[in-house]
């Protein structure tokens, strides 16, 4: 619906009329009370349009109705009227007074789209279709207004019919082809999708997205050999097509091409037009194959060199779980921190950055790094029990059972946890020569292991 021209409408559609209608020659003496009633038409038309600014909306009604009274011909005063009605949800009066408006002046495109509009709220569909019918000459979006109305009350061929003409006067759009699949998919359609695109893809033979697109309904329909002959088929016409490698990376993994799918693969890592999301998802696929076939490992570090570039935190942290599966914590380290430098408030990441400090002995940055997170979560008795892990390293046994008290205190149903803090506790009252406070804690994270 066209509201974003009302505001000439209201100069042009309105103000214009209005002013014809009041033309009075003042060279005439007037003979009766005319020219006292164009006036006062004037001014209560004018006190309605204000009212209505104000959602003053019965108080715009009664100067309309009083305009009426005084010259029921004008058009725009139904148009009126119907907007003030439906503000007020009387939604009988509102299209009784917007198709006055209409039938009085059936050409006029605003009253038209606005009765249209009314209908739609209403969900009267059938209504709708047939007002916007009367519109689609003025301008096509209404005619992609219609398909769409089609589409509603389950008239999928005239929608489709409607689509093909757009699409063959204007060139294909990303909304029409969004509710052209919307159509394929609830009417099961897929030979006919399938059949739209190639046709695509042989009318405009040097457009790279038609082939994208028929690439992926093709593999959605698990003809997967057609999809890949396409693929192979715009990377002849496009060599520096970046895309087509989403699709062409798989296939060759597929057909144990592995030098090919690893190409394809380097250039999906570094392609300035492939989202991070996308990436991610091959970079997944590249770590499993890499998993099952090790002798590429070379091949991975190149790729994730490249990623590291991208500065995604998720692609960051794959890679980083990928290297802490492989036992490589000072490599999973690196991302995992550089994943943290991007998303700081991400727990995960901040548990796994403090937990590998501690395997690698970096005991300063663990120290530091807890103290900041027990302020930052301090109902989180890991970020206590990592604390106080690191001070007992660094020799400040009071200070680790200082945090390792606190953190006691907010764990529950945790006795694997609750064992860990009593070991901590013994350790920081053994360096204090605190041997009987030792032996304690030491017994009761005992008592708790062995009732696991």
């Amino acid at each position: 619906m066209k509201k974003q021209i009302y505001i000439l409408f209201l100069f042009f559609g309105i103000l214009i009329p209005l002013t014809n209608y009041a033309q009075v020659d003042f060279n005439v003496k007037p003979n009766d009370d005319l020219g006292d009633n164009e006036d006062e038409f004037q001014e209560l038309f004018y006190e309605a349009l204000k009212q209505k600014g104000i959602e003053n909306y019965d108080r715009s009604i009664e100067a309309l109705l009083k305009c009426l009274d005084i010259n029921n011909d004008v058009p725009v005063l139904y148009f009126e009227l119907g907007k003030n009605y439906n503000k007020l949800k009387n939604f009988g009066a509102a299209e009784d007074a917007l198709k006055k408006a209409v039938s009085k002046e059936p050409d006029n495109e605003w009253f038209l789209d606005e009765l249209y509009g009314f209908y739609v709220s209403q969900n009267e569909h059938d209504k709708a279709i047939k007002t916007i019918k009367q519109l689609v000459k003025y301008h096509p979006d209404y005619k992609e207004d219609l398909a769409s109305l089609y589409v509603r009350v389950e008239k999928y061929d005239d929608a489709l019919e409607i689509l093909d003409e757009l699409d063959n006067e204007f060139g294909v759009s990303i909304s029409r082809d969004i509710l052209r699949n919307r159509i394929y998919k609830v009417t099961g359609r897929k030979k006919d999708q399938i059949k739209n695109l190639e046709e695509r893809v042989e009318n405009n033979p040097d457009k790279e997205s038609n082939y994208l697109a028929l690439i992926f309904r093709y593999s959605e329909n698990n003809e997967k050999e057609k999809a890949f002959e396409t693929a192979k088929e715009l990377l002849k016409i496009n060599p520096n097509s970046q895309l087509v490698h989403l699709a062409l990376y798989k296939f060759y993994l597929d057909d144990n091409d592995a030098e090919k799918a690893i190409e394809s693969m380097k250039i999906v890592v570094k392609s300035t037009e492939i989202k991070p999301e996308a990436k991610l998802k091959v970079l997944t696929d590249f770590v499993q194959f890499v998993s099952e076939n090790p002798q590429y490992e070379t091949d991975l570090v190149e790729a994730t060199a490249m990623v590291s570039d991208t500065n995604n935190s998720k692609t960051l942290i794959e890679l980083g779980q990928y290297h802490l599966a492989k036992n490589n914590k000072a490599k999973a380290l690196e991302y995992f921190e550089t994943a943290l430098q991007l998303e700081p408030n991400n727990f995960n990441v901040l548990r796994n950055v403090m937990l590998l400090y501690l395997d690698l002995q970096k005991y300063d940055d663990a120290e530091k790094m807890s103290s900041e997170a027990v302020e930052n979560y301090p109902a989180q008795p890991l970020f206590y029990l990592i604390h106080g892990v690191a001070l007992n390293a660094i020799n400040q046994p009071k200070k680790a059972i200082e945090s390792l008290e606190i953190g006691l205190d907010y764990i529950i149903d945790d006795t694997k946890m609750e064992a860990d803090f009593y070991n901590q506790l013994s350790k920081a009252y053994t360096q204090l020569n605190n041997t009987v406070k030792a032996k304690a804690f030491t017994d009761k994270a005992k008592q708790l292991e062995n009732s696991n």
